[in-house]
């Protein structure tokens, strides 16, 4: 994460659908139960892969990408239309945009400047992903496309002071775009009128044999870092980094995500310790063994937080039709640690007026 002063990036409302540039697609895709119209932006480069996103949470509700034989798959897991986002989407957050603060907060409160900030416990005594409801995963955001060697969106949402109970107005900024390599990137901004605490994420689940073809757990994990956030209860973090040497969660060499079941009966939920420096680095690299997919994570942010979806249901169908059962997919969150407003020795995530939040994520896909 950093905080810069100066420069905001800005966005304007949706533009209408002619003048989107040829390698984007806009299309209507519904109206919310508010009435709030929302769009489909399909973003596609010259070797045939798509990324889908919609202005409701700022979602992307698919990637399709090639395996080693050139056949494309959607891998990623999402609902089918947007009813299905506004019923069940609260559960999972799928694809969405993540705040104001991703991760968990403990005692859904913290203090700013000696004031106290509280906040809306939906996790226990905790807040998780900003506590109230709705968080930016299910806000309509404005959209424009970009215009550029790469199909892009940029997406705009104004949270006023004292949504979810953070203080400040704060202005956000998200760009996808997808690159000639088959990379999604994303680049978050933002600024603030009062000092706050945000934290972003895309809260994407993949799986890189086919949305809805079953477990990923044969799927293999590798993560060049050597140490991990201990978690206490409630996963909130103790503030100790851990090494990953003698644990299940060594995935210093590629291993099976079936290793993480050995950690939890529910696998993994963890956060991982990348370099403070702001610069990209890998983050993590997944791959699947059937179909030769592989996608890198780089990121500028401080952790990888991965999850391997213990807690799905079977409750709810997705896009494909099939229920989404447990280990049905790994998330990739790239962001700061849960509870950094009670952790100084942590990364900062405090915003100020003045200062310029950015950070960036890319999902890099090949096969081989």
């Amino acid at each position: 994460m950093r905080f810069l002063t100066g420069l905001m990036l800005t966005a304007v409302a949706a533009a209408p659908v002619a003048a989107a540039p040829k390698s984007v697609e806009v299309r209507p895709y519904g109206t919310t139960k508010a009435g709030q119209p929302v769009r489909e932006y399909i973003l596609r480069n010259p070797h045939g892969a798509e990324v889908h996103i919609i202005s409701y949470g700022g979602i992307v509700t698919q990637i399709d990408v090639p395996d080693r034989r050139g056949h494309r798959a959607n891998v990623a897991l999402g609902f089918g239309n947007l009813a299905d986002y506004e019923a069940h989407n609260q559960d999972y957050r799928f694809g969405a945009i993540i705040g104001r603060y991703a991760g968990r907060i403990a005692g859904a409160r913290f203090t700013v400047d000696g004031k106290e900030v509280k906040l809306v416990a939906n996790d226990g005594p905790n807040a998780l992903h900003g506590g109230a409801i709705p968080g930016f995963d299910s806000k309509v955001w404005n959209v424009e496309p970009l215009r550029g060697r790469a199909p892009g969106v940029m997406l705009r949402y104004t949270s006023p002071d004292g949504e979810q109970g953070f203080p400040g107005s704060l202005k956000v900024t998200v760009k996808y775009r997808l690159q000639t390599d088959d990379s999604l990137r994303i680049d978050y901004s933002a600024t603030t009128s009062a000092p706050t605490q945000i934290n972003f994420t895309n809260h994407s689940y993949f799986n890189l044999a086919g949305a809805g073809s079953g477990t990923v757990l044969d799927q293999t994990l590798q993560v060049p870092s050597s140490r991990f956030a201990e978690g206490g209860d409630g996963g909130i973090p103790t503030g100790r980094f851990l090494p990953v040497a003698g644990t299940t969660l060594d995935f210093r060499s590629p291993r099976p995500l079936r290793q993480c079941l050995k950690m939890a009966e529910k696998g993994c939920n963890h956060s991982w310790v990348l370099p403070f420096d702001r610069k990209l680095h890998l983050a993590a690299r997944v791959a699947d063994p059937r179909s030769g997919r592989v996608m890198e994570v780089l990121t500028t942010e401080p952790s990888i937080h991965i999850y391997t979806a213990g807690y799905m249901s079977g409750n709810d169908k997705g896009a494909q039709g099939g229920a989404y059962r447990s280990f049905d997919a790994v998330a990739l969150e790239a962001q700061h640690f849960q509870d950094t407003p009670h952790r100084p020795e942590f990364p900062t995530t405090l915003l100020r007026p003045g200062g310029t939040y950015r950070a960036t994520t890319i999902y890099r896909f090949s096969a081989r």
